[in-house]
Order: C-alpha cells, then structure tokens, then sequence
C-alpha cells in the first residue's frame, strides 16, 4: 500500500507544481470535476481533443504566415481559435500567449507574429508533456489499485 500512497503523493505535488508554474488554471480543475464513475475518461478525452485541434490550428497558422502577402485577419481567426480552446481546458500560458498573439496581428506585424508562433509553439508542446505526465501518473496510481 505504500506505494499507492507514494504515487499519490507525487501525482499531488506534480499537479499542484503545473498551477504553481502557471501552465494550467481553475478551469481544468472544473474540468476535473466534471469526470465521474459514469464517465472516468473524461478529462483525457477533452484535453486530446483539445491537442488535436490545437496542432491542426497551430499548422494553419503557420502555414497562413507562409504566405506571401498574408491574411492577417485569417491568421487572428486560428489564434483566437486556439486562444479559446486553450482556455476551455485551462492551459493558461497558452491563453497568455495567444492573447500577445492577436496584438501583433492587429498591427499586421509579421516578425512578432513568426517570433510569438514559435513561443506559443513552446507553450504548447510545454503542457502537452506536462498533462501527458499527469495522465500517466494517474494511470499508474489506478493500476497501483487507488480509485
């Protein structure tokens, strides 16, 4: 059993360090609460589908600053996307970054917006790994036999 509380322990502690870090916020702790015996996969089911569109955003968005004469407008659309679905799921950062992300579109400022794609980038691949950690501990302390 000792295990289990180690385990537990460490999936607290970690958890509480990426609210600390200022990677995720209250939202994903609603997120949590929402999860329940009916449905235990739902906070892994909501956050992949969160990292699926924000890839496909964060592609678009490259792809759009690509272009020779750039659509700005086109380009504030995705990060607007991916600013608000980075906030439905709490990964704060991301929001942060992406609301930094609108101003240089609005000034049409194509190096702040190559420069800023590559933080939000960072930001991204940042709480991906985080969260997969999470999700992993999680597994492993339901494999351990904690419910």
């Amino acid at each position: 059993m000792d295990g289990v509380v180690h385990l537990r322990k460490q999936l607290v502690d970690y958890s509480a360090s990426l609210f600390q870090e200022g990677f995720l916020d209250d939202q994903f702790t609603q997120l949590q609460q929402l999860q329940d015996e009916s449905n235990p996969d739902f906070v892994v089911e909501v956050v992949t589908l969160f990292f699926e569109d924000a890839e496909r955003l964060l592609n678009e968005i490259a792809k759009a600053l690509g272009q020779g004469s750039i659509d700005f407008k086109r380009v504030d659309a995705h990060v607007h996307q991916l600013k608000g679905s980075s906030s439905s799921i709490g990964a704060q950062r991301v929001q942060k970054v992406c609301i930094a992300f609108r101003s240089y579109c609005e000034e049409q400022n194509v190096e702040g917006c190559l420069k800023i794609l590559q933080q939000v980038k960072e930001e991204y691949w940042l709480v991906k790994n985080k969260l997969e950690t999470l999700f992993k501990m999680e597994q492993q302390l339901l494999a351990a036999g904690d419910s």
